[in-house]
């Protein structure tokens, strides 16, 4: 159980670099861009399989959210990357870390999603 827990502290902590990171404009416009989907993935309350559905539920959160920071960071700088874990560990420590523009990011993302999703599905019953 305590495993676990550092698991979990581990990944809060890279989720918040690579939230800075998506922000450092020394970081290549396609990792900042897998950077921000994968940390508002994270952080929102939607996803692709609802958490109520038993074992898949869990398992979306439990294999895309680590594969999508795994990813980000191989596309990160090192000396940016490590900048951006201080400077998350740092403002974690201190506070917890709060965004209302953030917020609407992710609202906005999933907002643009499930518009593009309405389109395509009309599309796809008019043919």
């Amino acid at each position: 159980m305590q495993s676990l827990k550092q698991f979990a502290r581990k990944l809060k902590k890279e989720t918040y670099a690579i939230y800075l990171a998506s922000i450092d404009p020394r970081v290549p416009w396609y990792a900042r861009v897998l950077a921000g989907v994968t940390v508002a993935y994270a952080f929102s309350p939607i996803d692709l399989i609802p958490d109520f559905i038993p074992i898949l539920g869990y398992l979306d959160d439990l294999i895309i959210v680590p594969l999508g920071i795994w990813l980000v960071i191989k596309m990160i700088p090192p000396a940016v990357l490590a900048e951006c874990r201080q400077k998350a560990i740092m403002e974690i420590d201190r506070s917890k870390p709060t965004n209302q523009a953030t917020a609407a990011v992710i609202v906005a993302i999933w907002f643009g999603l499930g518009i593009l999703a309405i389109i395509w599905l009309k599309k796809m019953f008019k043919s």
